[in-house]
């Protein structure tokens, strides 16, 4: 009896250690079973106290009746499948008729405290089939990305969301994105995070960064073009308006619109296109996209006006020859003259960390998703890196990129300088590094890349 008593309270101190230093291995020690039998046990009575149960149909009141049998009970959604993760559970739910997927999401906060877990969301999968992901511990607290990931061209992991799930960021489905966010809020290591992932990929990284080239030019082996003055990047945005030019020349050449060819075969952007034709896709990052539309002259004023022109057509045409926008600002609001608005419209992709007044979070989320402005916010100061991140379709999620430091990220772009690609027409841009520095060295943020 001793000898069980001293395991018991090992157990159970390990268990409560864990659960306080390390919730992921808790949760996959011991809060995965618990949950899972807790669920399955408070199931029907949870889902009838949430009112996500419907009342038996007529034919089986008619068939008791007859049976003489007591009155069936309500009935809750179908559990389909139950899936343990490291960071919840995920259940799928067979919907009763009658019952709508708004339901559970407007349930989520009540399920959230009857089965005692830290978050729950859900979504539809398909008619009367919801997903409901529930985690365990707080996923963001200490970000760990998952060791397998779902690869795919121009797919980038850059965090991970509430619900345990990796947020991707997927140039192919959401060509251009806005990225706003205080200072210190974390909205450069969302950058790193991005150029880290979109390093290894047959890629062209275009950069503006107007404070000095502080922020992106210690990244510079792996940039095919660089600006760090406003007067540079109106001359790289028209080259790069130009290029697209000469993309959309080619895709007519090769077009293939014959009678003998398939309408599936014919081409309307680069992706279509044969392999050994296809142009290298652009990725074009702006770092504080205000040093490009405030002037104090007139002369600037003239030089505004042609960026800010540049950029709308980028925007609204760069995606069928594969330029895609990256523009990140602290507030990017009407006050920053006129076309500001007409190029919101075109970023799909909003991101928004902590800001300082919500008129900057409805800049990213007024028009696209008005519940994920309270949420931008209620983001906290000491929580840097946390961000909400929605899209055209309405959808918002919390998310945190892993912290990745100005080192690692010059390491891993210099791992990967030799798929660099060079462009003709952006030739003039390429930035001038000098010999690689020791990856030991470390490296503040105004460091410039020759050094």
């Amino acid at each position: 009896m001793t000898g069980f008593t001293v395991a018991l309270v090992l157990v159970v101190a390990t268990a409560v250690i864990l659960r306080w230093r390390r919730p992921a291995w808790y949760w996959l020690a011991f809060g995965a079973v618990l949950a899972a039998l807790r669920v399955l046990v408070r199931y029907v009575s949870v889902m009838d106290a949430c009112g996500l149960t419907v009342p038996p149909s007529r034919w089986r009141l008619a068939l008791a009746r007859i049976a003489n049998r007591p009155v069936p009970e309500s009935r809750a959604p179908r559990i389909l499948r139950v899936h343990l993760t490291r960071t919840g559970l995920v259940l799928r739910l067979k919907l009763r008729p009658g019952q709508d997927a708004f339901d559970v999401s407007a349930a989520s906060d009540r399920l959230r405290h009857s089965f005692g877990m830290y978050g729950v969301t859900s979504r539809e999968l398909r008619s009367g089939v919801v997903e409901v992901r529930m985690t365990g511990y707080d996923v963001l607290k200490r970000v760990q990305m998952p060791a397998k990931i779902d690869p795919a061209p121009m797919r980038v992991p850059v965090a991970l969301r509430e619900d345990g799930a990796v947020h991707y960021r997927d140039y192919r489905s959401v060509p251009h994105g806005l990225t706003l966010g205080a200072t210190e809020s974390g909205k450069s290591v969302y950058q790193r995070n991005l150029v880290a992932g979109l390093a290894p990929m047959d890629v062209a990284l275009v950069g503006i960064d107007c404070k000095q080239g502080v922020e992106l030019f210690p990244l510079a082996r792996r940039f095919s073009a660089l600006a760090d003055n406003p007067d540079t990047a109106l001359e790289l945005l028209e080259a790069l308006v130009t290029h697209m030019e000469n993309v959309y020349q080619l895709i007519r050449a090769e077009q293939r619109i014959t009678v003998n060819v398939p309408d599936a075969a014919i081409a309307a952007d680069i992706w279509d296109l044969p392999e050994h034709l296809r142009p290298v896709p652009v990725v074009v990052l702006v770092d504080e996209v205000a040093e490009l539309a405030l002037f104090a002259s007139k002369d600037e004023e003239k030089r505004r006006d042609r960026i800010i022109t540049a950029l709308v057509r980028l925007a609204q045409l760069g995606r069928a020859a594969g330029i895609y926008l990256e523009i990140c600002g602290q507030r990017f609001g009407s006050e920053l003259g006129k076309g500001i608005t007409m190029l919101r419209a075109q970023l799909t992709g909003r991101t928004a960390h902590r800001v300082n007044d919500e008129s900057s979070a409805n800049m990213a989320f007024g028009d696209i998703a008005p519940d994920a402005v309270l949420a931008a916010i209620q983001i906290p100061t000491e929580t840097p890196g946390i961000a909400v991140t929605g899209d055209s379709s309405g959808g918002w999620a919390r998310i945190r990129a892993p912290h990745t430091s100005l080192r690692q990220a010059v390491n891993i772009c210099n791992r990967h300088a030799d798929r660099t690609p060079v462009l003709p027409v952006l030739a003039a841009f390429r930035p001038m590094v000098g010999s690689l520095a020791p990856a030991s060295e470390p490296l503040a943020k105004a460091t410039p890349a020759t050094a």
